[in-house]
């Protein structure tokens, strides 16, 4: 799974370049500095996967919370059902869930703290951008969310979310430091192939979920009845 979190977000990042380019295009980044160009290209990028990171941590106590209970098995298979869903429905998944009443506003204020950040040309101000960055509405990110989900542990989620952000940084790197990347035809080749990467996630987490006795793959997940006995008696 761990593998397949960095392909995805390997491949995906072809998906942020589009998205995200103008964003990191335009980070308040010494140009004639090399070095500090260098550095400020990851402190931005470093930024986003500690907030992926963070996201993997507060998922995977969700998740946790759902194993205990024995319903590991249901969610991973719902989660996987819930990606193949979204490799369908596109762009509409996208558009309603950032009309859901509240979160627009929420984006709005994150997009207006990310302008003033802008103003201020200094490394710390870059993180800071790549922490706000990672909260942005982004499909990609939501199904790498649904992976983290499903995962059981929370340990597996937060590497499974860290693992997912750093398949994205040589792409954003290097749109950042180069200004540009790969040639837009061979972005578009390699962006084909990401439904088919998301697809198979989704199947390892129906497979998972079924728990089929298939080490790595499909182990046999079992309630851990300590766990929940020291669970209620706090």
């Amino acid at each position: 799974m761990i593998t397949a979190a960095m392909a995805m977000g390997l491949l995906g990042s072809f998906h942020c370049v589009g998205m995200c380019g103008p964003l990191a295009l335009s980070l308040p980044i010494n140009t004639d500095n090399m070095a500090i160009k260098f550095f400020g290209a990851l402190l931005y990028n470093m930024g986003r996967i500690v907030t992926y990171a963070a996201l993997g941590l507060l998922f995977g106590i969700l998740g946790r919370s759902f194993a205990l209970f024995g319903f590991q098995q249901w969610l991973s298979i719902i989660m996987g059902l819930l990606i193949l869903l979204y490799l369908m429905a596109g762009k509409r998944f996208s558009k309603n869930a950032v009309s859901i009443p509240g979160l627009g506003v929420y984006f709005n204020k994150l997009r207006r703290t990310i302008g003033t950040l802008y103003l201020k040309k200094n490394l710390g101000a870059l993180f800071l951008i790549g922490l706000l960055n990672g909260l942005l509405p982004c499909g990609m990110v939501y199904m790498a969310m649904a992976g983290a989900l499903a995962c059981g542990q929370v340990s597996d989620s937060v590497l499974f979310m860290a693992a997912f952000g750093l398949g994205t940084l040589p792409a954003m790197w290097a749109v950042t430091f180069f200004g540009n990347y790969l040639a837009m035809g061979v972005r578009v080749k390699i962006r084909k192939a990401y439904p088919f990467v998301m697809g198979l996630v989704a199947c390892l987490l129906i497979v998972r979920g079924m728990g089929l006795g298939i080490p790595y793959v499909s182990p046999k997940l079992e309630v851990d009845k300590r766990e929940m006995v020291e669970c209620g008696k706090s």
